[in-house]
């Protein structure tokens, strides 16, 4: 009941104009001071919403929501043929599609929303995902070649995300093994990978995208890395390269790209394997060439990051010898 009061409430508020909290209240049949309670819980979603007596709420800009039909005609027009889902507030798109298995997903569906009371990233951590500012997406791939592919995933689904942001943008991000996309040296997406099944045979694949569009004050006091958002991208792009791209960030029109080009990369995957991506990723590996420190857990190795293998391994260095490092809990950072 309160998820769909709140939804509610956002449609009502999305156009950015004043709506009184009487009326609000005798549209959804509660009282004022259930209006009250919910605008806070919207609030802490992470939307600006004000209130000024005598007037009543409003956003203090209009906001554009994810349109699942303008999504779909967009991949019409662009020969894709994926199944989209968008949700106001969800727990977790990855979590909503591995739950749905292992019949009630089709290959490259996707799920997309507008908020996450429950985003994933790596290694336990939370992915603050304030209402309608980013891209929270998730896609399934029956994954034919097995587990033992799956490592290749995280390559496949960088190279998506550079591949839209290059098309709408003119912007060349960075890449950071394992699952990470930067800009300027700071993180810009990331990339959670789920799997299920067994070690020998076909296996379910999600694959989740959480790409920063235009990040609140008040939900980037909560992120505890450095990060950037696609909005400061742009403006520091345009500034540099005297371009001009338009400043309001078309949402709708990202989610359709960058699911076209993650379904084309999977594809190539499928049939190719990443023999044909390694030359890519080097041209964006953040890393390439330079000192890094490789963590797991409480252990600590330094070497020289040599790009990644045909399997999408992290090639390190250390005292001359270059060792495949395959993933898992790991995270790598600059050599101090």
């Amino acid at each position: 009941m309160a998820k769909a009061i709140r939804e509610q409430l956002i449609q009502y508020l999305a156009e950015g104009q004043f709506v009184s909290g009487q009326w609000l209240g005798e549209q959804l049949g509660v009282s004022r001071a259930a209006i009250s309670n919910h605008i806070a819980s919207l609030i802490d979603m992470g939307l600006d919403v004000f209130s000024v007596t005598g007037k009543g709420y409003k956003l203090s800009e209009p906001l554009t929501l994810l349109d699942e039909k303008n999504i779909q005609h967009k991949l019409d027009e662009l020969g894709q043929q994926n199944i989209v889902e968008v949700h106001n507030i969800i727990d977790s798109t990855n979590s909503y599609l591995l739950r749905r298995l292992p019949n009630q997903n089709h290959n490259l569906q996707v799920c997309l929303a507008e908020y996450q009371d429950s985003g994933r990233g790596r290694r336990g951590r939370k992915w603050i995902s304030p209402f309608g500012s980013h891209i929270y997406m998730s896609m399934y791939w029956h994954l034919e070649q097995g587990m033992a592919a799956a490592m290749g995933l995280s390559v496949v689904s960088a190279l998506a995300v550079s591949d839209a942001i290059k098309e709408l943008y003119q912007i060349n991000v960075q890449l950071k093994w394992p699952n990470d996309i930067y800009f300027d040296g700071v993180k810009l997406a990331g990339i959670l990978i789920d799997l299920e099944g067994q070690a020998l045979e076909p296996c379910h694949c999600v694959i989740g995208i959480g790409l920063n569009i235009n990040m609140p004050q008040k939900s980037a006091e909560q992120v505890d890395q450095p990060w950037t958002d696609l909005q400061e991208a742009i403006i520091k792009n345009d500034t540099e390269s005297d371009q001009k791209t338009a400043s309001v960030i078309d949402r709708n029109e990202l989610a359709a790209i960058l699911i076209t080009k993650l379904s084309h990369r999977l594809k190539q995957h499928q049939s190719e394997g990443l023999v044909t991506m390694v030359n890519e990723w080097a041209k964006h590996d953040f890393y390439l060439n330079k000192p890094v420190r490789l963590i797991t857990g409480s252990r600590e190795k330094k070497g020289i990051c040599r790009g990644i293998n045909n399997q999408g391994a992290l090639l390190l260095e250390v005292d001359g010898q270059i060792s495949p490092i395959y993933g898992g809990e790991v995270s790598l950072r600059g050599g101090e």
